[in-house]
């Protein structure tokens, strides 16, 4: 009972303090013309967007770490050297994001940080990771038990983790393209987790998460269409790094290919697309990520972003079963 009011408090502080945030930060970002650029290859529905506030992953960002806080100063979370890590992603991502928006704004085009540069970043992050994790006596297997899976992969283990931490950011980062979807996603995502977490014994983890998908239901009181404000990089690299960082430290990697299925789902689109046109000369799709391609055939909005919320809570339970039974 003490843990189910633990995630509860959690879940209510998150909300309230990114809503309340919100209301303050949206005006802000307005008064200090911090707009979204909308790219020319997407359909005139998008061009009405021109100049939506964007760094929205600050509403959710700043009460998840300011919540995260007072739980630990009030003894009511353990500030493990899991958490640790796990706030070593949130924050180190959400700065990558950050650089990046700020120079597309600077630079008045979706052009911010090159390719190469974020990537770079990401790779840091990942390194920085893999040491705190291997410091803190991390295993370096890959093991499902009920699949008699036990692979010891030594230093691969950190390429392993490198790829998860660098395709989860991106995969989200990609996902981001219609009003909520991401956010909605995410926080169906992240409530997974969080049952997953508490379920196997990582209560940091499980509540932090909680505190997190509180925060991203405030935000998408501001985020759902039609958008007052966007998420941008600086909170979908934050929330794509930091699900890999859970699934990795709670031991539940293949969890996150089932958990964050659409994710995964959204960015094979675009690598199929690209496999695609190099070798036969036409699109698989109409456009990539797969959502666009939707919208192409005439869907609405709302209509793709309620059909891939369905499909993301189908594979979220799905993924509770598994990541448990596991």
């Amino acid at each position: 009972m003490l843990l189910l009011t633990k995630a509860i408090f959690a879940v209510m502080i998150g909300f309230l303090s990114s809503a309340f945030l919100g209301l303050i930060l949206i005006p802000l970002l307005k008064k200090l013309h911090v707009g979204q650029r909308i790219s020319i290859f997407v359909g005139e529905s998008h061009r009405k967007k021109e100049g939506t506030p964007t760094m929205g992953g600050l509403i959710f960002i700043i009460p998840t770490l300011l919540a995260t806080l007072a739980l630990l100063l009030t003894n009511k979370l353990t500030l493990t050297q899991d958490l640790i890590i796990v706030l070593v992603v949130f924050i180190g991502y959400a700065v990558i994001g950050f650089l990046d928006d700020f120079l597309s704004i600077k630079k008045k085009n979706n052009e911010g940080l090159t390719t190469y540069q974020k990537l770079f970043g990401q790779v840091i992050i990942a390194i920085i990771f893999f040491y705190l994790y291997m410091k803190n006596g991390g295993q370096t297997s890959w093991i499902v038990g009920t699949l008699g899976i036990h692979i010891e992969m030594g230093w691969l283990y950190g390429l392993f983790i490198l790829f998860l931490l660098v395709g989860s950011s991106n995969a989200v980062n990609l996902t981001d393209g219609l009003d909520g979807l991401a956010g909605g996603l995410s926080a169906i995502a992240f409530v997974a987790f969080s049952l997953i977490s508490l379920m196997v014994g990582f209560e940091d983890m499980g509540i932090f998460t909680f505190i997190l998908t509180g925060s991203l239901l405030g935000f998408l009181v501001f985020n759902t269409h039609p958008a007052k404000v966007f998420m941008g990089d600086t909170g979908s690299l934050a929330l794509g790094g930091v699900m890999a960082a859970i699934a990795i430290l709670t031991h539940r990697e293949l969890t996150l290919l089932v958990v964050a299925g659409i994710f995964v789902v959204e960015t094979l689109s675009v690598i199929l697309q690209v496999i695609w046109l190099r070798l036969f000369h036409k699109k698989l799709f109409l456009m990539t990520p797969l959502h666009h391609h939707f919208e192409k055939l005439g869907w609405q909005e709302t209509d793709i972003v309620k059909l891939f919320w369905v499909f993301g809570l189908i594979l979220a339970m799905a993924g509770i079963l598994f990541g448990v039974w596991l």
